[in-house]
């Protein structure tokens, strides 16, 4: 089975992608500092057209999944902006070899390994290159033909891809808001030493990133997270202890995937982007609020030390802060749906219930604690999660779950790759023979 990754197939056009060497954030953040120290302030005249330019090379890790979707309707779109360039599943053959066939990709990897024969005969025709396995995924986001890596993929597994990118130099717009929930130090210490800019695509920091444009000399007093309260808002711990898994996944605003509606339910999702947005812009825990925010028109919302606040608001569509991690820094046109304020004319805001949501508690011990502790924070929440939806535990019991590994796991301060791997194993064997014990299943 084939594991070396695709040569590159030759286009026109740089291999790197254009926006390099712009951006520049200012010290407190997490990304890259780049040669020029802002955008030049330039006549439009002397401005590229972005038509000029080939389309950016599009590696899309992830491509089954809601982010990876929503990424190719963003690309179907945008033709003249984007082509694909790489592909990758998980276990979705189907899908995956539909998507090779409308884009045309260099390359796809299928993570199954035991998919491989099916989508190897089905896109052979079409010449392009299909490989299996994590190992491959790795190999193949290093092809030099690449100008961008959107990692989607879900959980711990995007951890070993994005480092890869990141080690060959590739820009990444970043929606595997657990890379840097497990190893944010890890993972923004490389990229910086590589040289390599990450672009937020969750919505809320994808917000934060728009608010802090043309102020990166402005260090941040705090940022505000809103959060929609998902579909239990409101309701008391003694209400939720009755929920099930058809009420979780009816999200009122968002359409999303399952995991990241569960958490989205639980609010353990907004804890996850506190700890990311620590990283992604160099904040400590005591900078980041959260704010219930049942409209989600207000992505999120960033204070200056003067007391201004900005915000970037938008109706609620991943497709806003994929385009822009995709196009950064420039914003192109969309046929998309406007907010329309004379249709919303009242906005709320509430503090979030920590006694009826302790997920989003759980996650703030594990932002201040640091260490190892957001890896096991995720590993067993990912854990409880996959129970949940197997309705093998009740809602509040994920809770129970997750506060029983993070006060048993030994606290490691410092921990590096290897170490964050084999604490993540760990949780997740801790966390499954916890479920199969007696206790978990009466």
């Amino acid at each position: 089975m084939p594991s070396k990754a695709p040569e590159p197939r030759k286009r026109p056009g740089p291999s790197r992608c254009s926006a390099k060497g712009i951006y520049r954030p200012c010290d407190h953040t997490g990304l890259k500092t780049a040669r020029r120290s802002r955008p030049l302030h330039l006549p439009h005249s002397l401005y590229v057209p972005v038509s000029a330019s080939p389309p950016k090379r599009i590696a899309i890790l992830g491509s089954t999944g809601s982010i990876g979707t929503q990424a190719l309707e963003v690309v179907r779109e945008q033709p003249a902006h984007f082509a694909v360039e790489l592909l990758v599943a998980g276990r979705n053959a189907a899908l995956l070899i539909a998507q090779a066939r409308e884009f045309r990709p260099n390359a796809v990897v299928v993570g199954d390994e035991s998919r491989y024969t099916e989508v190897r005969d089905a896109l052979f025709p079409l010449g392009v290159k299909v490989y299996a396995g994590a190992k491959a995924i790795e190999q193949a986001v290093a092809m030099e033909s690449i100008d961008l890596v959107l990692t989607a993929m879900v959980g711990f597994a995007g951890l070993r891809p994005t480092l890869a990118a990141i080690a060959a130099g590739k820009p990444i717009a970043l929606a595997n808001k657990e890379t840097l929930v497990v190893a944010g130090e890890l993972v923004t210490g490389q990229a910086r030493a590589k040289g390599v800019n990450i672009y937020p695509v969750d919505s809320e920091h994808s917000a934060i990133f728009q608010c802090m444009a043309g102020e990166w000399d402005n260090p941040i007093e705090k940022v505000t997270l809103t959060a929609s309260g998902g579909p239990f808002r409101g309701m008391s711990k003694a209400q939720l202890a009755t929920v099930g898994k058809q009420q979780a996944l009816k999200h009122p605003n968002w359409s999303m995937g399952a995991k990241v509606t569960i958490d989205s339910a639980s609010l353990m999702n907004k804890g996850l982007e506190a700890i990311e947005a620590k990283w992604l812009f160099g904040l400590q825990p005591d900078q980041v609020d959260i704010v219930v925010h049942a409209q989600s028109i207000i992505h999120s919302l960033v204070q200056f030390r003067d007391g201004s606040l900005k915000a970037q608001l938008g109706l609620p569509s991943m497709k806003l802060p994929i385009q822009y991690a995709l196009s950064w820094p420039r914003r192109l046109p969309t046929a998309w749906p406007r907010f329309d304020f004379a249709r919303c004319t009242t906005f709320t805001f509430e503090q979030p219930d920590l006694e009826a949501f302790p997920n989003l508690g759980l996650a703030l011990e594990a932002l201040k604690r640091g260490g190892n502790a957001p890896c096991v924070l995720n590993a067993a929440n990912e854990v409880a999660v996959e129970a949940f939806l197997q309705e093998r535990i009740g809602f509040l019991d994920m809770s129970n779950l997750i506060a029983e590994r993070m006060a048993k796991a030994a606290f490691i301060p410092s921990p590096d790759l290897e170490t964050l791997e084999a604490c993540d194993a760990e949780t997740r064997r801790a966390a499954h023979q916890s479920l199969n014990s007696p206790a978990w299943r009466s």
